[in-house]
């Protein structure tokens, strides 16, 4: 008799994927980030999200001609290590994991901040609450990827409700009642790229939904399909809902909670409330996505060799890398608890830049070694990623006096490699 040890099962569709992209793109930013950007540019926010939209459709094109190239997990970890070597991919591996940790603790500090309208003692039971929050979704995505994904399925259409609710009650008044915004004056160029760095982030997100294609029934088809198709509905979405902020709202649109405001200005007290309640959807959806996603980077890189072996145990039973998604729920659950909103969201910030811009560069190179090669081809794809490069260049330059964070993990990926390098010569 022979044995096989337990492996990973394709159990994610076209459309699960295209709804856990639409996911890990569409957080808690999208309740409260409106109102950052009108009051930077006023009515050409409206304007500064189609930009911005552009900007990362860029990036996002690159990932789908580089993620059509590769069936397993890992993503951008994947990506750099099989183009650039080893050493890339560990400080791909290192930052994207970073990035995508940071991310979802912004999330659940932002969910107690919200659960905290409902139940004003949230705050003083954050640790109960963000204990339960991200425990319990890991528990989820431990007993199996489809039960995983069914939730991140329904996540993602409950958030949306909300959104396409206020745009359609914010729209009426939009279109034959817009409010003011004061006098226009004109805007910095400084002030401009500002705004565009919160929206490209606003955007980011969706290299998550590329980790666990290992688990994607036919990964190679359908990654450029649901980039292309996230993208389309990330921008109608946001574009809606800018444009129903400044029109609905005018000059009061710069609060912090724009959708909620709206709500209530069509719907009343109970229209806030609901609105209120799709944000707490949004996030714990966003989490859910990240909670499926992430854990395949650990296994990915336990897979390769580049991490302890244990990282790549899957679950007999439930076929799920239980190891890896208990210490990326520990992980998340710990950044949510030492580290504020902001610190989070700078943490994310400055990581991803990175490996999207070593992404941008894989296009090149891949087009180099294998034409020919990607299930899905971008038209102009190397002008795109070097367009790409350049971008994560002069956003990076904004977030320069951050960098020590970065260094900090990249110093960690250069000791994981040395160690690896150690292990390899003693084996042999």
């Amino acid at each position: 008799m022979t044995t096989s040890k337990p492996a990973l099962v394709r159990a994610i569709g076209r459309w699960s994927l295209v709804a856990l992209t639409v996911n890990s793109v569409i957080g808690s930013g999208v309740f409260g980030l409106p109102g950052t950007v009108a009051a930077l540019l006023g009515k050409q926010s409206i304007l500064a999200v189609l930009i911005a939209g552009a900007a990362i459709g860029v990036i996002m094109m690159c990932f789908a001609e580089v993620a059509s190239q590769f069936s397993e997990a890992g993503g951008p970890y994947l990506y750099a290590r099989t183009v650039f070597g080893r050493l890339v991919g560990l400080v791909v591996g290192w930052t994207f994991y970073l990035a995508q940790s940071a991310a979802p603790a912004a999330n659940a500090n932002l969910f107690v901040i919200y659960l905290a309208e409902f139940w004003p003692e949230a705050k003083a039971s954050r640790f109960l609450i963000l204990t339960i929050l991200v425990g319990l979704l890991a528990i989820i995505n431990i007993l199996g990827v489809r039960q995983g994904t069914r939730v991140s399925n329904v996540f993602t259409i409950a958030k949306l409700l909300p959104l396409l609710m206020v745009v359609l009650a914010g729209a009426a008044v939009t279109m034959f009642h817009p409010a003011s915004m004061g006098p226009e004056t004109p805007i910095a160029g400084g002030v401009w790229l500002k705004a565009m760095v919160l929206l490209v982030f606003a955007f980011g997100g969706f290299e998550t939904a590329l980790v666990p294609l290992g688990e994607a029934k036919n990964p190679r088809r359908d990654v450029g399909f649901a980039l292309l198709v996230s993208l389309i509905a990330c921008i109608a979405i946001y574009a809606l809902v800018q444009w129903v902020v400044v029109g609905a709202l005018g000059s009061g649109a710069t609060t912090d909670r724009p959708l909620a405001e709206v709500a209530r200005l069509t719907m009343g007290d109970r229209g806030a409330a609901l609105v209120a309640l799709g944000a707490l959807v949004s996030v714990y959806g966003y989490l859910s996505a990240k909670l499926l996603s992430m854990p395949r980077t650990t296994f990915a890189l336990a897979e390769a060799g580049d991490f302890p072996r244990p990282f790549a145990w899957v679950s007999p039973r439930f076929q799920t890398p239980w190891l890896s998604i208990l210490v990326f729920a520990v992980t998340v659950w710990g950044l949510a608890l030492a580290v504020n909103f902001v610190g989070n969201v700078l943490l994310s910030a400055i990581a991803r830049l990175f490996y999207y811009a070593v992404v941008c560069a894989a296009l090149i190179a891949l087009r180099r070694k294998q034409p020919g090669a990607a299930r899905f081809r971008v038209p102009g794809g190397p002008i795109l990623a070097v367009i790409g490069i350049l971008m994560c260049a002069a956003m990076a330059w904004q977030y320069r006096n951050q960098s020590r964070i970065l260094a900090f993990t990249v110093v960690a990926a250069l000791l994981n490699w040395a160690w690896v390098r150690l292990r390899t010569r003693g084996a042999s």
